[in-house]
Order: C-alpha cells, then structure tokens, then sequence
C-alpha cells in the first residue's frame, strides 16, 4: 500500500495525560475524601466520579494514596496561582517572635480550612502506616515549609537574636511540632493565642526572666 503523506500518523502516548482527565481526577479525588472520607475513597470511586476509565488511573498512579497526594500539591499550587502571590517566604521584619507568630496564624487558618484539612489529614494518617508514602507527603509538602523556619532562624541567628549554636533544624521543632501533634491528634484547640504561646516559650524559655 502507498503511503499517503496527506495522512497524519501518530502512535498514541501512553504516558501523556490529558489535561481534562488529569484535572477531574484530582477534583474527583479531592471531593470523595471530603465526602466519605479516605477509608471508603476508591480508585474505582475516582474514575466514576472523574468519568474516567480506572485503567487510566492505574495507568498514572499506582494507588488512590498516590492521586491524592498528586492531588493535594496542585491544590496548594493551585492556590498559589489563583492569589497571584509568589512562592511563600516568611517575612524577616527584624521581630522574630512577632514573624513567627504571623505565619503560624496563617498556618492556623489553613489548618481549619476543609479544602486543605481534609485531605492534609488523610495524607498524614495514611503515611503513618505507609513508610513510602509518609516520605514523599513530607518531602513535597513539609520539607520545603520547614526549610522556611530554618532560613528565618539562620537569619535571626545572623542578626544576633538567636543563639549562635542553636540547629535551626532542631529549633523550629519547637513551635512546629506541638501544634502538628495537636492538630493530628485533636488534643486540644487551634487557634491564634496557641501559637502565639508555642512562640513565646520557644523563643524565652520556661524559666523566670
């Protein structure tokens, strides 16, 4: 048979997602989570609900934990760019404590928002039990937040405000950490005075000034 230069002949791309499909999935994932929590979300759920075929699914990620990890980044991207705003730095006033304080009010009212609550929840709990998982939730969504602190105490550190032999990494363990273990465990409320004290007993100590 002759060829036909007129005919376009392509073969298809396995591994390219079509940028509709790729969105309803993660819009699809997002909601099931929301709606009838991760226990009960299924790849099959998602498909459905994307209009989707599941093979397609598979065809991308290997489980519903990995689209909704997938998921939850674009979110917060998503967000990024809908706002306008540039990558997030916390901002070095001079006022350590006072810098500090305002990003963990921000961190708060992220943290009782349901369209990040709800999924951030489900990431974490499943990376308990999912070494894997764990990993990658806190390489894509922690680490470049902790890195965040570790830069502003360096810079406190560089202005004489912090102790010149303090690991910055080590530090911010101590305003971070309490409220992720109060937030994942439900041990108390979140709010602003909490974190302004994490703050305050970070920064001055337990002891009589």
């Amino acid at each position: 048979m002759a060829h036909n230069p007129s005919v376009q002949q392509s073969a298809p791309d396995a591994a390219r997602r079509s940028e509709r499909s790729r969105r309803a999935i993660y819009d699809a994932a997002l909601a099931l989570v929301a709606e009838v929590g991760y226990p009960k979300t299924t790849i099959e759920g998602i498909a459905a609900r994307a209009g989707v075929g599941k093979q397609t699914i598979y065809r991308w990620w290997p489980s519903k934990a990995d689209v909704l990890l997938e998921a939850f980044v674009d979110l917060s991207e998503q967000a990024t760019r809908t706002a306008g705003q540039e990558p997030y730095v916390i901002p070095d006033t001079g006022d350590l404590a006072a810098d500090l304080k305002s990003v963990l009010r921000a961190t708060v009212d992220e943290l009782h928002d349901p369209v990040f609550e709800v999924p951030s929840r489900a990431l974490a709990a499943e990376g308990v039990v999912n070494e894997e998982l764990g990993r990658r939730f806190v390489a894509a969504l922690l680490q470049p937040s902790l890195q965040l602190y570790a830069d502003r105490l360096r810079s406190a550190q560089d202005a004489g405000d912090v102790r010149a032999d303090i690991d910055p990494c080590v530090a911010l363990e101590l305003f971070v950490s309490p409220l992720a273990q109060r937030w994942l465990q439900r041990t108390g409320p979140i709010t602003y005075d909490y974190t302004d004290t994490l703050v305050d007993y970070a920064l001055y100590g337990l002891a009589p000034r």
